[in-house]
Order: C-alpha cells, then sequence, then structure tokens
C-alpha cells in the first residue's frame, strides 16, 4: 500500500503558514523483545517532505504525515534527516540545535504519544560537544513518547558533488563512534543516517554481528547523487543483508542553494521494492508491511549467514 500527496492539499497550505572499515562497539537496548506475536506481519511508513529553515513549519508537516500514518495503520513512522530543520546559510543549524530533552525534540516524543506510533527521527541537529558543532543524531522513540535509543552519525559527508558543490559536513558536525541496533515490535531495527549507506560494513555489522532485520536509512541525498546511486545503493544493502531497508528521503528545493533528490522506498529482503511515494519530489507517506517470515525464508534458503568467511579467512588468503 501507498500514499501519498501527489500536490499539496489546500489544508497543509491553510495550515503550514500559521502553525573505511573502523572499530565499532555496539549500543542495544534490549527491553523489548523482537516482534513475537502470532501476526507474521506489521505496518509500517516512510515519510517525504521538504524541510525549509522554520522549525514550526516543518513540525506541522510532520504532524500531517503522521495523522496519514495513523489513518494508514502504520505502527512506525519513518522521517528523513533533517526533518525538523534545513539551514539557508551556514551556520544556522548550529545556532537551533539542543539537547535530545529540549523542546523541539520533546515535540516530537509529545507527537508520537498523542499518536499512538513510533517515530524515526534521524537525523536531529542535536548539540555538539562544543559551540561550533553538532551532532547528527537519529533518534527512535516509542509509542508512548519516550526515547528509546539513539545513533550519532558516523560517516560525514566531506565531498565534492560532480557539478562543483562542495560539502564538508565535519566542519560543523562531531561523527559518532557506536554502531547501534535496538529491539522493537517491528523486529530488530539498525539506525544509520544517509551517507552511512555508502559504507557496507557497517550494515555487515548491524546483520551479522547485531541480528538487524530492518536497516532504517534516513538521508537527504542530493539531486546528483541521488540520480546516480540512491535505490542501487539501498536495494545493494537489502540483497547483501536480508533486511527490510526503510529509506526516508528529503525531496525538492530547501533554498536556492540546496536541492534533495527525493524518492523514499521500503525495500525488502530480496531487494524488491514494496513501498514507494509515487511522486519523487511529493509530500507523502509509503506504507508497506514488514513481514517476519518472509525475512526467515529469504535466510533460510540463502543462508550466507552460514556461508561467510571470518576475517581470519581473509588474512591468511591475502599472504
Amino acid at each position: 500500500m501507498q500514499v501519498s500527496f501527489t500536490h499539496t492539499p489546500n489544508f497543509i497550505t491553510q495550515l503550514l503558514p500559521r502553525i573505511r572499515s573502523v572499530p565499532f562497539t555496539v549500543v542495544k537496548c534490549s527491553s523489548m523483545a523482537i516482534n513475537n506475536n502470532n501476526n507474521n506481519t506489521v505496518k509500517v511508513a516512510a515519510a517525504q517532505m521538504t524541510s525549509i529553515n522554520d522549525l514550526t513549519s516543518n513540525f506541522n508537516t510532520c504532524s500531517l504525515l503522521v495523522q496519514e500514518a495513523v489513518a494508514a495503520g502504520a505502527k512506525l513512522l519513518c522521517f528523513p534527516e533533517n526533518f525538523s530543520f534545513v539551514g539557508a546559510k551556514d551556520g544556522d543549524s548550529i545556532k537551533i540545535a539542543e539537547t535530545l530533552d529540549g523542546p523541539i525534540m520533546q515535540k516530537y516524543c509529545s507527537l508520537a504519544r498523542e499518536s499512538n506510533i513510533w517515530l524515526s527521527l534521524g537525523g536531529f541537529q542535536e548539540k555538539g560537544p562544543d559551540d561550533t558543532h553538532l551532532c547528527n543524531t537519529h533518534v527512535l522513540i516509542d509509542d508512548t513518547g519516550n526515547i528509546r535509543s539513539t545513533y550519532r552519525k558516523i560517516h560525514l559527508f566531506d565531498v565534492a558533488v560532480p557539478g562543483g558543490t562542495v560539502y564538508k559536513e565535519s566542519s560543523f558536525t562531531e561523527a559518532g563512534k557506536n554502531i547501534v541496533a535496538v529491539d522493537s515490535p517491528f523486529g530488530r531495527l539498525g539506525l544509520t543516517v544517509c551517507y552511512d549507506l555508502r559504507f557496507p560494513e557497517v550494515y555487515q555489522q548491524l546483520r551479522f554481528q547485531h541480528q538487524a532485520q530492518v536497516l532504517l536509512v534516513p538521508a537527504a541525498f542530493t539531486k546528483i547523487t541521488g540520480e546516480a546511486h540512491w535505490e542501487i545503493l539501498l536495494r545493494a544493502r537489502a540483497i547483501e543483508t536480508q533486511c527490510y531497508v526503510i529509506a526516508a528521503a528529503q525531496a525538492g528545493k530547501h533554498n536556492e542553494k540546496r536541492e534533495s533528490y527525493g524518492d523514499t522506498l521500503i525495500i525488502d529482503p530480496w531487494g524488491k521494492v514494496v513501498g514507494r511515494v509515487p511522486d519523487r519530489l511529493s509530500t507523502g507517506i509509503a506504507v508497506a508491511d514488514i513481514d517476519f517470515s518472509l525475512i526467515d525464508s529469504v535466510r533460510t534458503k540463502m543462508p550466507i549467514s552460514e556461508h561467510r568467511k571470518p576475517l581470519d579467512f581473509w588474512k591468511a588468503a591475502s599472504l
């Protein structure tokens, strides 16, 4: 099932003005077991939006998307990177960065609680270790409004994109050091953010060392890199880990300097796209079922976890 806005509805228009391989450690939240209901499926959703430099407008858009997800029967809604704010000029994100117990995140906690839905929020501009740095933080909130887990983006986007634009995320962002997997009613979730997608070792760790079943990839891919690599990379990560991948995307022009590719996707463990916002640039949601029996079937019939070679094998083979 897919739900989307193919254009901006009148009620939104009226409402918005008002309103490298590295050593990893793992952070585990094991207070909730992996889905063990009699039901083999659970419905999830992924959002697509165009965030701007207005915290209130972005929150209002997120609130409307939550309403859409709840109406569609989703129990988890995943938002894209920078869901709450995209700055118009350098330094804007640092100025609005807050701790996780600050008023911005607490509004989203209240939204999750009042709507009785889990929210994946990544990445949030979390106040960093000093006045010149923030953390790009993926926050998972449960349906009671409590923060269940956080992941700070490990791989920072220091890239010269074809066409002349140069990005230097490390100039204002402190890189994370921990890989994060967390149990939930939607299976065991692996938390990542955007540029992490290009580093398969993260996802290999999440699947084979930390038993992830669903990989979350909130992103704000550039138009150029998205056109070239977005879907290919996502499907590759799903296939090589035999996990569902939920990829919520920023879409369209945020300001005169910044444009995101969009194309929010949900992909199954066989690499099939099972959810997609039909219009790559529209505001809306994609909805799909996480089918635990499919995960088990794919992994049983092609047991790559048993066929993988240990690191010691490759050390010996390289001599």
